[in-house]
């Protein structure tokens, strides 16, 4: 299982595939937060650093997923501030 380094208390669960390795899985918005507070980076910084760097690092079956738990409505509300 390949973990994403540096993000450890934004780990949740272990993903399961038919045939397939298993899959970290990390929470999105527990990643950003780890990037404001560890790096001292802006919300917008951590945003684009989230979604190029690691969001876009594909390394084989094995990459590991990023989940957004916020409710429908809350995702909602952060689109329309933006």
């Amino acid at each position: 299982m390949i973990t994403a380094d540096g993000f450890e208390t934004a780990f949740v669960a272990v993903a399961f595939r038919y045939n397939g390795n298993d899959i970290a899985v990390y929470d999105y918005d527990l990643c950003i937060d780890v990037l404001i507070q560890r790096d001292e980076m802006s919300l917008q910084e951590a945003y684009e650093f989230m979604d190029y760097n690691v969001i876009g690092s594909y390394v084989g079956e094995e990459t590991p997923l990023f989940i957004r738990t916020k409710t429908y409505e809350e995702m909602l509300d952060e689109y329309n501030e933006e």
